[in-house]
């Protein structure tokens, strides 16, 4: 093929990707997915296997091309022009239950010539709590409606049956009947420009170009790894539920062209809904490979090859059936996540010529806080809080991390406006803002995380309700890289009873220890937020990088003065006296000095 119509087939493709992106967003009227982007759009070739992968949460990449092959197996010698099929059992493909993939087959003159695939997080799947994160879940029975795979659109028409029988399982059905019409719509963009890109071109010559993308995908990444120092690292996470530890341990491998993941080591699967399934757990490794490893290589299945992965059966990261998993992409999933990214990074540092390419981990505990309740109008509303897809950026060898700057798993996530959410809920913030000394400290330190309060504002039953899957503050997830520290852990607190919080609280970085009220630390399970109380939250820093009494006086300085750090923190971390807004010299450089000392006596290496 001539390279110039190799070039256009190749954009085409990409162009397929982002106009299915955007009416997925258009039609779906959920926050969390239209301004949160908890979704996912890519095109799989005839055998299931991803062809490109878009935008979105990446860890669905590779679950999708399972989906895909799922589909393929069940329905073999029933697949036709025009169908449409619906699947989000975990233990098939899907993360979760709450997950919902739609796969449609690409026929051309009868033959089926590629797939399309997309997925939303739907507001509620009918699990025993709202919203589809059951932290009360003893199994995935108790998860909510579950499909291996199943076919909601036959040869282009409704199957009517189907339809009512899945919405008929949800508690907000008019909310999932927009998100499911928005993935049709999705499908239906993506097949069509796909037609029209093989009517032109021809069925072969997209092929081609598919199957060179693919080949040039696995060369480059080869060749990539081989330019990487062969060697083992480590990396370890930890998952706190009501008191109890689970442990994420990952040894990821390089030698030559290949890179191997092994979470042999980590804990026995748990009784809580924190678990994650083996396609999981791929997902979540890829998820910062991709962007890592393969920013400038075309996501598809080439870059799939050269990776292994060890998660032995049973375990946190590859639990069996029936064990609950409702939380996974905000528990195990999210761990082989933050531990791949902090293994990756540590490869890239040792390299000379990649240095620069690595990071911390990014915003590393996502939480899950879905709202129900009855709105100002009267009618049932369940939606998830978004501030959680904000993120906060993990420093790099060379510059700070940005400050509620997204995450490495999905390069579009952003959070809905205040306006937004209050909109949906009667609900009030009583403020919304970055978290002062939030980032992990290091000669480049973390960006910030964030933090919000709100309270009820309007309910006509004069509260609302919450589900909270979170993993506790016990443990900081958001690793640091060659000396930098960690960002700083989750929290969330309920105040009761005589809230109130002063103006000042609102405005500036203060302590969220202004709220009044009865201080109750919550983590897991379903919570009344009733008239005179307020709920609390924070979310983790991205981590740091190199020493922090490397930092340079004059960056602490402007950290103080923009209230990035505390003038506490500023001294005790990074050994740096503010006095009047300024450094003392002197007093600073004894400080740091004694800081260095005190290292040495201990036997700490910088």
């Amino acid at each position: 093929m001539d390279p110039i119509t190799y070039s256009i087939i190749r954009h085409r493709l990409f162009r397929v990707v982002e106009e299915a992106v955007i009416t997925l967003k258009h039609v779906s009227g959920s926050a969390i997915t239209n301004e949160g982007h908890d979704l996912m759009v890519s095109l799989y070739r005839a055998d299931g296997s991803l062809l490109m992968g878009g935008v979105g949460f990446l860890h669905h990449l590779t679950s999708a091309a399972e989906a895909c092959k799922a589909i393929i197996r069940r329905f073999e010698g029933q697949i036709e022009p025009g169908d449409i099929y619906m699947l989000n059992d975990p233990y098939t493909a899907a993360l979760h239950t709450s997950d919902v993939y739609l796969l449609r087959p690409i026929h051309h003159e009868g033959k089926l010539v590629a797939w399309s695939a997309c997925f939303v997080h739907v507001c509620d799947i009918g699990a025993m709590n709202p919203g589809g994160f059951a932290p009360d879940a003893v199994d995935i029975y108790s998860e909510g409606f579950s499909s291996p795979g199943i076919k909601l659109v036959s040869r282009g028409e409704l199957r009517q049956d189907v339809w009512d029988t899945f919405l008929n399982m949800v508690r907000s059905p008019e909310m999932v009947a927009l998100d499911m019409r928005a993935l049709i719509a999705c499908n239906n963009v993506a097949g069509e420009r796909m037609l029209a890109l093989i009517d032109k071109y021809g069925a072969d010559a997209v092929d081609e170009v598919g199957k060179t993308l693919i080949d040039q995908s696995e060369q480059l990444l080869r060749q990539r790894l081989r330019e990487l120092p062969d060697g083992s690292w480590q990396s370890r996470q930890y998952i706190d539920v009501l008191g109890e530890t689970a442990k994420v341990l990952l040894t990821m491998t390089k030698k030559d062209d290949t890179l191997t993941f092994d979470f042999t080591g980590s804990s026995p699967q748990s009784r809580y809904s924190v678990n994650c399934t083996q396609w999981a757990s791929l997902g979540g490794l890829f998820a910062p490979l991709f962007p890592l490893l393969c920013y400038d290589i075309t996501w598809n299945q080439g870059a799939v090859e050269p990776i292994r992965m060890i998660a032995p059966e049973g375990t946190i990261v590859n639990c069996t059936r029936p064990a609950p998993v409702s939380v996974a992409t905000v528990g195990a999933i999210q761990s082989v996540n933050n531990a791949a990214c902090s293994t990756i990074g540590k490869m890239l540092a040792a390299s000379e010529k990649y240095k620069e390419e690595a990071t911390s981990v990014w915003h590393a505990n996502h939480f899950a806080v879905f709202m129900f309740g009855r709105n100002r109008e009267g009618r049932m509303a369940i939606d998830i809080l978004t501030e959680t897809f904000a993120g906060a950026g993990g420093a790099k060898t060379y510059g700070d991390g940005v400050d509620i700057g997204g995450e490495m798993p999905n390069p579009i996530s952003r959070m809905a406006n205040v306006e937004t959410v209050e909109g949906t809920f009667p609900i009030r913030y009583l403020f919304r803002r970055r978290m002062l000394d939030s980032g992990g400290s290091g000669e480049f330190r973390g960006g910030l995380g964030g933090e919000i309060a709100v309270v009820p504002h309007g309910s006509p039953d004069g509260a609302i309700n919450f589900v909270l899957s979170g993993k506790g503050s016990k443990f900081p997830m958001s690793d640091g890289l060659a000396g930098g520290g960690p960002g700083t852990a989750n929290d969330y607190v309920l105040y009761k009873g005589g809230v109130e919080v002063s103006e000042s609280a609102r405005i500036e970085q203060t302590d969220a220890e202004l709220l009044t009220g009865n201080r109750e630390p919550i983590s897991w399970g379903v919570f009344p937020l009733k008239q005179d109380d307020a709920f609390y939250l924070r979310w983790n820093g991205g981590g740091g990088v190199g020493d922090p009494l490397a930092r340079p006086v004059e960056s602490i300085v402007r950290d103080v003065a923009t209230r990035t750090l505390s003038a506490e923190a500023a001294e005790k971390i990074y050994g740096v006296v503010i006095r009047d807004g300024s450094a003392d010299e002197e007093a600073t450089r004894a400080l740091r000095q004694s800081m260095r000392q005190s290292r040495i006596e201990q036997g700490v290496h910088a």
